[in-house]
């Protein structure tokens, strides 16, 4: 899952005055400094630190929410080494301290994919006056997955796995936050979580194991539930497989395109969004036969085995008895990235094209040998594989306990958001989280919300509704305890069909209420409820 944690960090409040605190004397940035940095249960290797320049470069922001020049702010920039004894790990921690115009505040800022965070990720931060820390989570972020998930063939390295699902993100959040004063000469005043994908889940993990470190917690498009969708990722490539059939991307946009058809107007508006997902019904062998254009000189037909596949991805991984192990795709939600194929033309021998993620974890985590062809898993070894993912890694990396008891004792608030449309993380994993959480505690909303995304997709993208400055709502819940009844979010301008969309704006509902059409112009906010 590749997280964009610029559409998240919410560019209006970085590029506003946040707190009129007065300017603490600061210390020198030097590593004297912070010479007795450190945890008790760390041996910290070394600590560099010395002034630098963040950079900000406008090109990478989302249109939704643009800055017209490049920045650049001085920071002191802070490298942590450390290990813990007796694990043998060796994990980075990265700490940005903005020499002027520090907003009082401090942000853990999340990673993507096998990623936990880089020092890259904390110049968004910075550049609103956070105080900001991230870590790497014992692996650089170019590692092969087996150098740091394998002590051996045949054995799994515990140590870094808890590093990757939770140890190292609670050591970053208390190293940033003692950095932070150790350099202000006062503590923060608020502490914030802002992450996407993996930073999602880590998110909830700190919600849920380190209730006390973050005041406030943003997670997008959280990969929560770890053990059991990733493992849902590999279910489209397996039927490949088992099904002796690789469909052609062409086929499976054209699939798509005729779930979009048949359910697109079921929410009341023609605007190639199915936000209503429980109503689409769509048959994919009402389509078979079809001609469909696959470039400006080849056309294929829509074929039974292609309609067949397409089905079984949406209905999500089931086990050899037919009960389903986990959620599928939405019908709107692109086939390609986790059924991807390559083909030697458009649509004629084409070979499975796993997402990474998903083959990295059948084949180091589950097979646990990095020479393994996982494309050759069985629809047998692939039931057990799932099994086995749930058994031994739910209470590691999992993510889903659903008693937030410590988190709401303590005075935090969260806000979750997930894209309907997203084709890498099931929408419905999260959704079913949140719903856990309600039947445990009927007051969830004083402290946790949940928002749902038609359209959106996976932190980014998707022609659908974006909810940019989320943070914005967050800092007012915390510092003014103003909970959020929706969140604003935008559309922009995406060619779907030839026709240029005009740019939309909704306000996303807090579950469990739903962004209802209620008339009017369908590109404005007002022409929607929350019912």
């Amino acid at each position: 899952m590749v997280s964009s944690s610029i559409y998240l960090l919410g560019l209006s409040q970085f590029l506003t005055s946040a707190l009129s605190a007065n300017t603490p004397t600061k210390k020198v940035c030097s590593s004297d400094t912070f010479a007795s940095l450190g945890l008790s249960n760390i041996d910290v290797l070394s600590i560099d630190a010395r002034l630098s320049q963040a950079q900000y470069d406008a090109d990478d922001i989302t249109n939704a929410y643009p800055i017209s020049t490049n920045k650049t702010v001085e920071i002191c920039q802070l490298t942590v080494n450390y290990t813990h004894p007796g694990w043998n790990d060796n994990v980075t921690t990265w700490i940005s301290l903005p020499v002027e115009n520090w907003n009082g505040r401090f942000m853990g800022v999340g990673g993507g994919g096998w990623i936990m965070g880089t020092i890259g990720r904390l110049n968004q931060a910075v550049f609103g006056g956070y105080a900001a820390a991230s870590t790497n989570g014992g692996h650089d972020e170019n590692a092969s997955v087996a150098s740091w998930g394998l002590a051996s063939e045949g054995n799994i390295n515990w140590a870094n796995m808890q590093d990757f699902s939770s140890v190292s993100l609670d050591d970053a959040a208390s190293l940033g936050k003692a950095a932070t004063k150790m350099f202000y000469g006062k503590p923060h005043k608020y502490a914030y979580w802002n992450g996407c994908s993996t930073g999602g889940r880590q998110g909830h993990m700190m919600a849920q194991r380190y209730p006390t470190q973050y005041d406030g917690i943003l997670a997008g498009s959280p990969a929560i539930n770890w053990d059991k969708f990733i493992p849902a990722e590999y279910w489209p490539q397996m039927l490949m497989h088992a099904l002796d059939y690789y469909p052609s991307s062409c086929e499976l946009n054209a699939l798509t395109e005729y779930a979009i058809d048949a359910c697109d107007e079921l929410d009341g508006v023609e605007d190639r969004i199915i936000s209503m997902p429980g109503l689409c019904k769509f048959n994919a062998s009402t389509v078979i036969g079809k001609t469909i254009q696959c470039s400006s000189n080849t056309t294929a037909k829509i074929t039974a085995k292609a309609a067949k596949y397409a089905s079984l991805v949406w209905a999500g991984p089931q086990d050899t008895s037919g009960s389903s192990l986990w959620y599928g795709l939405s019908h709107d939600a692109p086939l390609t990235r986790l059924a991807g194929t390559n083909c030697t033309s458009p649509s004629k021998d084409c070979k499975g094209v796993p997402f990474q993620i998903s083959a990295d974890w059948q084949q180091i985590f589950l097979s646990r040998n990095s020479s393994v062809d996982v494309s050759k898993i069985t629809y047998a070894e692939y039931v057990d594989h799932f099994r086995q993912s749930v058994n031994e890694y739910n209470s590691i990396i999992g993510t889903r306990d659903p008693d937030l008891t410590g988190f709401k004792q303590a005075g935090g608030k969260m806000i979750a958001w997930h894209g309907m449309k997203d084709p890498l993380i099931f929408f419905n994993g999260t959704e079913t989280y949140y719903r856990e959480v309600m039947e445990l505690d009927a007051d969830v909303q004083d402290y946790y919300r949940f928002f749902a995304a038609p359209g959106a997709e996976h932190c980014t993208g998707g022609i659908g509704f974006y909810p940019g400055s989320s943070l914005d709502s967050l800092v007012n819940w915390v510092e003014n305890g103003t909970a959020p009844e929706t969140l604003k979010a935008i559309a922009t301008p995406t060619a779907t069909s030839g026709a240029e969309l005009p740019l939309r704006t909704a306000n996303l509902c807090a579950y469990p209420k739903i962004l209802t059409y209620v008339g009017g112009d369908a590109s404005k906010a007002s022409s929607f409820a929350c019912k």
